[in-house]
């Protein structure tokens, strides 16, 4: 099981699909109770629920793990993890599946300057004060230090997400798929 976790816009979502559309990996598409975004699709990019639903499914133990973040719920749900599975978690959630999976689950955390955080957001058409909010607040929750374990630490500010993931790709299948088998 392989796990990013990066601030945002560190090119987590980027990576994770092309992990999935050309190395045959199997993303868990996470519940949120946030807005979808225009270009997201529900069941795809994630699992939109309001947070009535949510609750329910909190209710139920159907999550692994689950945490809140900008006002809203994130959480993965026990019946979309399978091999070769890609979470895309902040610290908090990698930290519980980790506890429950670390012989199995390998934590790739991903460093971005704010300066290309910054950019991207801009790009991708977040508004100026969701990214100030965003650059201050991911300063805290996905520092390093927030982790219990980190098995790599990749550099996503200069090289391109199809670079990134042929490079994970390379570590897992040589590190660590070969530990699991």
């Amino acid at each position: 099981m392989l796990i990013i976790v990066g601030s945002s816009a560190s090119g987590k979502t980027d990576i994770a699909r092309i992990l999935v559309n050309d190395y045959g990996f199997s993303r868990v598409v996470t519940s949120t109770t946030r807005a979808k975004r225009p270009q997201e699709v529900d069941g795809v990019d994630y699992h939109f629920l309001t947070f009535e639903q949510f609750q329910e499914k909190l209710n139920n133990n159907e999550f692994i793990e689950y945490t809140q973040y900008n006002n809203n719920y994130y959480g993965t749900l026990i019946s979309d993890v399978k091999d070769d599975s890609i979470l895309v978690l902040n610290p908090e959630g990698a930290n519980a599946i980790y506890r429950k999976y670390k012989d199995i689950a390998k934590i790739f955390y991903l460093e971005t300057s704010k300066e290309i955080r910054t950019k991207r957001m801009i790009s991708r058409g977040d508004s100026p004060t969701e990214i100030k909010n965003r650059i201050e607040s991911d300063d805290l929750i996905f520092a390093k230090e927030k982790l219990t374990g980190i098995d790599y630490v990749i550099d996503t500010s200069v090289k391109t997400s199809i670079t990134l993931a042929k490079e994970i790709n390379k570590i897992y299948q040589e590190k660590i798929k070969t530990i699991i088998e």
